[in-house]
């Protein structure tokens, strides 16, 4: 079986170029789990309290480095979980994700829930993410 990851946009679904609506990996490879990411930086510190344009900057470079730490790059994302809480703008923090996301040819399937609250009251956006490697 060949390895490899496919991104589906079915007929009778919403076409959007921002995300695809499903995500078929097959084959041997490498899945990657990252746990919620939130705006904190290496040295434990909220970064942008009360923000959302500076917190989805650091969310969105926590994430890199979890996936560099892998070997994988935004490529490789087949799903992001969005946790934003109730009030945020959702328009302003998609702008921010697209310096990182934007040119992806194939972008992940993407969730987007708006919640009461995180782990951590300063937290305005957390972002899990799935992603994979096939073996060459």
């Amino acid at each position: 079986m060949n390895d490899k990851t496919q991104h589906l946009n079915p007929d009778g679904l919403f076409k959007n170029p921002a995300f695809s609506q499903v995500v078929l990996t097959q084959g041997n490879g490498k899945t990657i789990y990252v746990g919620g990411q939130d705006a904190v930086n290496a040295q434990g510190e909220v970064v942008g309290k009360g923000d959302i344009a500076e917190q989805t900057e650091q969310v969105m470079k926590n994430l890199q480095t979890a996936l560099s730490a892998c070997g994988a790059t935004f490529e490789n994302l087949v799903k992001l979980s969005i946790y934003l809480v109730q009030g945020q703008d959702l328009h302003l923090g998609f702008q921010i994700s697209q310096k990182y996301l934007g040119n992806l040819i194939n972008p992940p399937a993407i969730s987007v829930l708006i919640v009461a609250g995180l782990a951590n009251p300063d937290f305005l956006i957390e972002i899990d993410a799935t992603a994979f490697i096939p073996e060459m």
